[in-house]
């Protein structure tokens, strides 16, 4: 098994990028993760994560070499959600449960309470600025509205704007001007301009779709935005201006969330909700992060 790992995983495999649309490959057994499998994120070292392996309240690893298991327990009652590295290789979690932002220290895997705001319906998935600062997004499920949030490099949480729809997917691009926020229930993607405080200013939109659902997103170092759509299986790709480039066909029909990894972080890594385990595909450009 840790030879079929390797060879599915192994990041010293660099493929050739061919003309026609990327093709989605397997990579752990189906139901590592349990199926709140989601937020995936990438350390400097290329081990990748994602929260819930084996049950809920915990984060998993999976290494360049192909072995994982849990990196971290969570807190009792906290249940994380989209996950994110700042320069010094803190890891931050969107504890929904807990309307926490949750931080791990890199060497101890000590976790701490980063932010608190009772005010949250639940911090779903997070992104992180060049900056340091975060944004949560944070949906009311049940009545298909959502809130987004700033959190400032020292843990200041300042609400954005009320009264959305219920906000998922999270990114903001290369050089930190912009910030995307998908509707997952409205199906549509905004993009503001974003100040050098953090501020937003200039929504409009960006990408509006008929079918299907929206989850997580990341940018390349192009500025291009990958998505997740929930139930079609499928990563759509666009171009900074929402212009459609492509769309890959993943095997199973829930992709939650994508992070880049690989040791040129061209490699797609994409937690399938449905499956428990992640499919990869490797992309044309890097990860912004």
């Amino acid at each position: 098994m840790k030879t079929y790992l390797f060879l599915f995983f192994a990041f010293s495999l660099v493929f050739p990028m061919a003309a026609q649309t990327p093709e989605a490959h397997d990579c752990l057994p189906e139901h590592t993760f349990t199926p709140g499998m989601e937020g995936p994120g990438t350390d400097k070292a290329g081990n990748v994560y994602a929260v819930s392996y084996a049950r809920k309240g915990t984060v998993g690893i999976l290494r360049p070499d192909g072995t994982h298991g849990i990196y971290v327990e969570l807190p009792e009652g906290s249940t994380g959600n989209g996950i994110r590295f700042d320069a010094k290789g803190n890891m931050y979690v969107a504890d929904y449960t807990g309307h926490n932002i949750l931080k791990v220290h890199p060497r101890t895997r000590t976790v701490t309470v980063f932010a608190h705001e009772p005010r949250m319906n639940q911090p779903n998935d997070i992104a992180m600025a060049p900056d340091g600062t975060l944004y949560a997004s944070d949906p009311d499920w049940k009545n298909h509205t959502g809130k987004l949030w700033m959190i400032s490099p020292k843990g200041k949480v300042t609400c954005l704007e009320e009264g959305m729809g219920t906000t998922n997917g999270i990114e903001v691009s290369p050089d930190g001007k912009k910030l995307y926020v998908g509707e997952s229930a409205q199906r549509r993607i905004w993009v503001y301009d974003r100040a050098k405080d953090g501020t937003l200013s200039g929504k409009r939109l960006f990408a509006t779709f008929l079918d299907y659902g929206l989850d997580g997103m990341r940018c390349d170092v192009k500025g291009n935005v990958y998505l997740a759509r929930y139930d079609k299986g499928t990563v759509v790709v666009f171009d900074p201006e929402g212009n459609e480039l492509y769309e890959v066909q993943l095997k199973g029909r829930k992709p939650s969330n994508l992070t880049f990894a690989g040791p040129d972080r061209r490699r797609v890594f994409v937690t399938m909700a449905d499956r428990g385990c992640f499919e990869y595909f490797d992309a044309e450009f890097p990860g912004r992060e």
